[in-house]
């Protein structure tokens, strides 16, 4: 974590010319790397690579973050939890990570959150977990990082209570509140993503690989197939990165066969209420009979979760069930003195992590290390592992790549890399007032445009100068700007209705009726920047209908089965094949 910053040199746009371009250099080129999947492993793989100096070309078979990295608690932590499993060194690795998104790679992306552990014994379980946050924090000061986030503290109930009065009064006798961090996933996926765009990588979604290039036993690059269009190529490239998440195994059977490392998928599902449902000043952390439970603000939401259950249906669109939901509610009501209901439910969302099989059929004991293979000659393999160490998978994933190329290659400089949006963030947030007064937003736009973009901002500020409709709100969703849904499409690489109510914006979680009444709009907004005709617009306004319309019929179903069931009742708008 020493020397100077790495300069950026080109471009982060990715719109649909961007796109383009991407594709028609990528069937005529050679490529040191090609990274097989557009979640957060294969972004932060593309960006390690690029960033060593190396040509890279990225292939997404739907959208960017489609798969977990949507999906997930949209926390940056340590992992609390694995100290019990005596796991320090995953714990020490995940703290650093998190001081370094922090406070360098990510200052616009990442911020602090705290949370409240309630105690429900005075003397041995205080004990316990204090001693468990102290090494937390203690952990956080290795390898000579600092924190980025407050020390711990000891509450009484009555000092619990004021920080949380929703809480039960004969729930807990005491707590202790400690600090992570959070942050948006898809958004930070997409920003790594274009930040290895600015560093030259060549980068593009809907384009499915359906077959892998050999020369006798070694890998020599990909088969790919625009899904968009039907057009098919090849991309020939010295090392393939397998970077798929919880579709690993169907990549690995492309070349021959599943090898040594499978993953398997466990469920883990959100519910997004209204923050006005539970009054409390600071996130809260249950723990539950298989795992915890977290109570995380989110804006003027609050997001609880997960659960961690197999799950071996439908990868690209796990169902939540109302047994999940049920299972979510019984257990932070076991804490709350106004319990909450279905009705107060606005957004669920259900997401796979990718496990490595260990000898238990029980999700909650598989690893969430990750590992690093070279199954056949010219492929490496990245599987398991967590959000919050993404950088340290990419990093140990191109190392791998590394070995085989010739000549020398530079060491990864990832920690010295803001991503896009970061370099200058903390001077022009201290500027946002000024900004405000320019631009003619209210300051909480500015500081909303900020949190999502940083210094990007001015992007956003430029459309709406250009067109001043772009700076009003959308009608049904005002946390966002109409500028923001045209962004999306222009630089964000959105290229459907559903990327950008789902990814781009949270728009599908955080409305009641889940953004069916915003889709007419944004599907205008966007209908010109993607060259959509009128009957495009409709299918795109219908598909995200009745997408909505299958997930909330899922959500009431009693088990798994029925659930996936009513959930492919909505194809995708670009269904992938089958190769």
């Amino acid at each position: 974590m020493t020397g100077s910053p790495v300069t950026a040199l080109g471009s982060s746009r990715l719109g649909p010319a961007e796109r383009a371009a991407a594709w028609d250099e990528m069937v005529r080129e050679e490529y040191d790397v090609v990274v097989v999947g557009g979640g957060i492993v294969g972004a932060g793989a593309a960006l390690d690579a690029a960033t060593r100096g190396l040509s890279v070309a990225v292939v997404e078979a739907r959208d960017f973050a489609s798969g977990t990295s949507s999906r997930s608690s949209k926390l940056i932590h340590g992992g609390l939890r694995y100290l019990e499993q005596y796991n320090f060194e995953l714990v020490r690795e995940a703290l650093t990570e998190r001081s370094l998104l922090l406070q360098q790679i990510a200052p616009h992306l990442v911020r602090p959150v705290p949370f409240l552990l309630p105690t429900t014994h005075r003397v041995w379980e205080r004990g316990y977990f204090g001693a468990g946050v102290a090494l937390y924090d203690a952990l956080a000061f290795q390898m000579g990082s600092t924190r980025g986030v407050p020390h711990h503290r000891h509450l009484t109930r009555r000092g619990a209570l004021k920080l949380a009065p929703s809480l039960r009064k004969d729930a807990f006798v005491g707590a202790i509140q400690y600090w992570d961090a959070q942050m948006d996933d898809a958004r930070y996926v997409m920003m790594v993503l274009r930040t290895a765009a600015e560093y030259g990588a060549r980068i593009s979604s809907r384009t499915q690989v359906t077959g892998f290039l050999r020369e006798g036993e070694r890998v020599t690059g990909v088969k790919i197939r625009d899904l968009e269009s039907g057009t098919t190529g090849e991309v020939r490239a010295k090392q393939v990165v397998n970077a798929t998440g919880v579709w690993t195994d169907d990549i690995q059977e492309l070349v021959g066969g599943r090898g040594q490392i499978h993953v398997k998928a466990s469920k883990g599902i959100h519910l997004v209420v209204p923050k006005d449902r539970i009054h409390s000043a600071t996130g809260i952390i249950l723990r539950t009979e298989k795992s915890v439970l977290f109570v995380i603000p989110w804006g003027r939401h609050w997001i609880i979760g997960t659960t961690d259950t197999a799950w071996d249906l439908d990868r690209a669109h796990p169902a939540a069930s109302k047994a999940d939901i049920d299972y979510i509610l019984d257990h932070v009501n076991s804490v709350l003195n106004t319990p909450l209901t279905h009705d107060d439910v606005e957004g669920v969302y259900a997401g796979l992590r990718p496990l490595l099989t260990g000898e238990t059929d029980e999700t909650s004991k598989l690893s969430r290390e990750h590992v690093v293979a070279h199954p056949v000659p010219g492929l490496v393999l990245v599987a398991g592992g967590k959000f919050t160490t993404y950088r340290v998978m990419a990093k140990d994933a191109i190392d791998a790549v590394v070995h085989g190329l010739d000549g020398r290659i530079a060491e990864s400089c990832t920690d010295r890399v803001a991503l896009v949006g970061g370099d200058g963030f903390l001077p022009m947030w201290n500027s946002r007032h000024r900004l405000a007064a320019r631009s003619g937003l209210h300051v909480a736009r500015i500081e909303h445009l900020l949190r999502r973009y940083g210094t990007l901002t001015d992007d956003l500020l430029r459309l709406i100068a250009d067109k001043p409709d772009l700076g009003r709100p959308l009608g049904g969703a005002d946390d966002y700007l109409r500028a923001e849904i045209v962004y999306a499409a222009t630089h964000e690489g959105a290229r459907h209705l559903n990327d950008v109510l789902a990814r781009r914006t949270r728009i599908s979680i955080e409305t009641w009726d889940r953004g069916v009444g915003v889709a007419e709009e944004a599907a205008g907004l966007l209908a010109p920047v993607l060259g959509w005709s009128e009957s495009q617009r409709d299918r795109e306004i219908e598909y995200y209908r009745k997408r909505i319309e299958a997930e909330r019929e899922s959500q009431t179903q009693d088990d798994d089965q029925e659930a996936d069931a009513r959930r492919r009742g909505a194809p995708d708008i670009v269904p992938v094949t089958t190769p």
